[in-house]
C-alpha cells in the first residue's frame, strides 16, 4: 500500500474573515470544481459554515461520465486557521485533506492544501495513479487555483 501526497499553496489578497467565509461554506465547493466533473452536492440543508462532524455527500464524475458517490466528514476545524475533510466512502482507500490558512503581511493570506491519499487495488492502483489519477488531481487543483485567483486576486 503506497500513500501519495499532494501539496499546493497559493497567496491571495483579502481579509481572512472573507476568505474563511468562502472556504468554510460547503456550497462553494462546486464553484472551485471543474465543470466537466459534474459535481453535485447531495446533502440537503447544508449549513453556511462547516463544523467538526459535518457529513457531506456528493456525486462527482472525476473520470469521464462515470458518476462516483463520495461522502466526506469534516474531522477538525479551527476557525480562520484550518479544517480537515476525510473521505468516509468514495473512490480512494484513504483521503485526508488539510486546508490551511496562514496570515501574511497586510492583506495577504497563504492557502495551503495538503492531501494524503491511497489508491485501492495495490499495484494496479499504483499504475492508475501514475497514468491517470495524479494527473487528474493536478488538473483539479490547477483549476481550483485559477478560480481562487479570480475571486481573491
Amino acid at each position: 500500500m503506497k500513500m501519495y501526497r499532494l501539496y499546493r499553496e497559493q497567496i491571495v489578497r483579502g481579509d481572512i474573515k472573507d476568505i474563511w467565509k468562502f472556504f468554510s461554506d460547503p456550497r462553494n465547493l462546486s464553484k472551485i470544481t471543474p465543470p466537466d466533473m459534474n459535481f453535485k452536492i447531495l446533502t440537503e440543508d447544508l449549513p453556511g459554515e462547516i463544523f467538526t462532524g459535518l457529513i457531506i455527500e456528493y456525486k462527482v464524475s472525476p473520470f469521464g461520465n462515470i458518476p462516483v458517490h463520495w461522502v466526506t466528514e469534516i474531522t477538525a476545524v479551527e476557525k480562520y486557521k484550518y479544517f480537515i475533510d476525510e473521505q468516509r466512502f468514495g473512490p480512494y482507500k484513504f483521503w485526508h485533506h488539510l486546508h490551511l490558512f496562514e496570515r501574511l503581511d497586510g492583506q495577504k493570506i497563504k492557502i495551503i492544501d495538503k492531501v494524503y491519499y491511497i489508491i485501492p487495488f495495490g499495484i494496479l492502483g499504483q499504475i492508475a495513479n501514475a497514468l491517470l489519477v495524479r494527473k487528474r488531481l493536478d488538473y483539479i487543483f490547477d483549476y481550483r487555483a485559477k478560480i481562487i485567483a479570480e475571486i481573491f486576486g
